[in-house]
C-alpha cells in the first residue's frame, strides 16, 4: 500500500490528459464533418487555411513535437514539409499562401494519419512512455489545437462567403437573430486611478497553462477610467455606418483610412448593403440588432470609438476588469457559432467580457517586462510575432469553452477582419 500511492497518482493524471487529449482531437474532426472534400481544399486569401490544412497541422505538431521529441519516427516523413507552419527550427516548409495548392495527400489520407497518430500519442501516454518534456509540449498541443478549431471556422466561413452563392457550413446552426425582449442598455463602470497587476505566471513552472506571452505578472499604473458595461451592439454599429463613418477621414488612422479606400469597406465583413443581413456559418440571416457586432478591424473598431466620443480600452484595463467578471458568454460549446444578445444583469455587473466576440484593445502585442520565451524549439510559438499587431481578449463564439482566461493574449494585424472580432469602448475619468 505504501508503495502503490506514487505509482498509481501519474496514472491517474496519465488516463486523465489522455482522455481530455482524445476529446479534444475528436472536437476538430467534428467541426471539419460538415464539409465536403472540395469544401476542406478552400483557402479564400492568405490569411486563411484550408480546413484540410488545420487538420494536418494539428497532427504534425504532435507528430514532430511529442513523439519526435520521445525519439519516435514519424510515419509521413514526407508530410513534414506540408504542415510546418512557422517553425523555421523545424525545418523549410510549403509558403503560407500555397496552402491551398495541396490536393495530395486527399482528405480521406490526412484523416488516416490523425487516427494513427492519435492512436501512438494514447499508447505513449497509457504506457508512461512520455517524459516530462513530451508531457509539457502535449498540454501546449492540446492548447494549439483550440486555436485551430476556431481559425478552422473562420477561415471556412470566409471561404464560403467568397463564392457566388454563399453556401452555409451547417443551415441546422441556431438563429441568434432572435434577441431579449429588453436588450441590456449601455453603462458606464468606472475605475479609479490604481496600480494593477496583470499577467500570469509561467508555466509550467506555475500549475495553470498560460502562455508564455502572457507572463510574468507585473504592475501596471491604471489612470481613472470607465468600460462599457457591454461590447458595442450591431444596431450602434449601424449607426455609424449610416452617419457616414467610413466616409469621414476625420475618423480613422492614415493606415485605415488608405485600407477603406483601397478595399472599399463600407461596413462590416460579411454585412449584406442592406445592413439588415449578413452571411453567418449557418447562411445569410438576418443581422440581430442587440448582439456584439463583430468581423470588424482594429481600424474599424478606433474609428468606431472617436466617432461615440470614447476609445478603446488597453488591454490592462481590460483585463482588471475581467480578473472579477464571470464567463457568461457564449463559446463554440453552445453551438451558435455566431454572437448573441444578452438580457440586462440584474448585478449591473460586465457583460460578455468572455466569449460571443474578440474585444480588439489599444495595445500592441509587445513583451511585457521580464518576458521570456520558451527556451526550447516551441520558442517560436508567440514572441516572433511582436511587432505590427495588437492584442484582443475575451475569447468568441467560435472559441472553445475554458480555453481563455483573464490573463489571455490573442494578437493579430490591425487590418484583419475574418475573426469573429468586436469592440468595447472605454473613456477617461477626470483625476481628482
Amino acid at each position: 500500500m505504501t508503495l502503490a500511492a506514487p505509482v498509481q497518482a501519474p496514472l491517474r493524471q496519465g488516463q486523465a490528459l489522455a482522455a481530455r487529449y482524445a476529446a479534444v482531437r475528436a472536437a476538430t474532426v467534428a467541426l471539419a464533418a460538415p464539409l465536403s472534400p472540395e469544401d476542406a481544399m478552400l483557402q479564400s486569401m492568405e490569411d486563411a487555411s484550408p480546413a484540410k490544412w488545420h487538420l494536418a497541422h494539428t497532427t504534425w505538431f504532435f507528430e514532430h513535437f511529442v513523439l519526435g521529441a520521445a525519439g519516435m519516427e514519424p510515419l509521413q516523413p514526407h508530410w513534414h514539409y506540408l504542415f510546418n507552419s512557422y517553425y523555421d527550427s523545424a525545418g523549410p516548409r510549403q509558403p503560407r499562401p500555397q496552402r491551398g495548392l495541396l490536393s495530395r495527400p486527399p482528405l480521406e489520407a490526412v484523416l488516416a494519419w490523425r487516427e494513427a497518430v492519435d492512436a501512438r500519442v494514447l499508447r505513449a501516454l497509457k504506457g508512461g512512455a512520455l517524459g516530462p518534456a513530451q508531457l509539457r509540449r502535449l498540454e501546449l498541443g492540446l492548447h494549439h489545437e483550440q486555436q485551430h478549431q476556431e481559425l478552422l471556422l473562420t477561415d471556412i466561413k470566409h471561404g464560403l462567403w467568397s463564392q457566388p452563392l454563399r453556401p452555409a457550413y451547417r443551415p441546422d446552426l441556431p438563429d441568434p437573430a432572435i434577441d431579449p425582449a429588453v436588450p441590456a442598455p449601455l453603462r458606464w463602470i468606472e475605475a479609479g486611478g490604481q496600480v494593477a497587476t496583470i499577467g500570469a505566471p509561467a508555466w509550467p513552472q506555475a500549475p495553470a497553462f498560460a502562455y508564455d506571452n502572457e507572463s510574468p505578472p507585473h504592475q501596471v499604473f491604471l489612470a481613472p477610467h470607465a468600460l462599457a458595461s457591454r461590447p458595442a451592439s450591431n444596431a450602434e454599429y449601424r449607426q455609424f455606418v449610416e452617419d457616414g463613418g467610413y466616409r469621414d477621414p476625420r475618423l480613422w488612422l492614415s493606415d485605415g483610412w488608405a485600407r477603406v479606400q483601397a478595399e472599399g469597406w463600407q461596413r462590416p465583413l460579411y454585412w449584406e448593403p442592406d445592413l439588415e443581413q449578413a452571411f453567418t456559418l449557418g447562411g445569410v440571416r438576418a443581422l440581430p440588432p442587440h448582439a456584439p457586432v463583430c468581423h470588424v478591424s482594429y481600424y474599424e473598431a478606433d474609428a468606431f470609438a472617436r466617432w461615440a466620443g470614447a476609445r478603446l480600452p488597453t488591454e490592462a484595463e481590460w483585463e482588471r476588469a475581467a480578473r472579477t467578471a464571470a464567463p457568461q458568454g457564449r463559446f463554440a460549446d453552445e453551438g451558435m457559432l455566431e454572437p448573441c444578445a444578452t438580457p440586462p444583469d440584474p448585478g449591473h455587473g460586465f457583460l460578455q467580457l468572455f466569449g460571443d466576440a474578440w474585444e480588439w484593445t489599444a495595445s500592441a502585442y509587445l513583451a511585457y517586462p521580464g518576458f521570456r520565451p520558451w527556451q526550447d524549439d516551441t520558442g517560436e510559438y508567440n514572441a516572433k510575432f511582436m511587432s505590427g499587431q495588437f492584442v484582443l481578449r475575451g475569447g468568441s463564439c467560435a472559441t472553445p469553452r475554458g480555453h481563455v482566461r483573464a490573463s489571455y493574449r490573442n494578437f493579430f494585424p490591425p487590418h484583419a477582419r475574418w475573426q469573429f472580432s468586436g469592440l468595447r469602448l472605454a473613456r477617461d475619468l477626470a483625476q481628482a
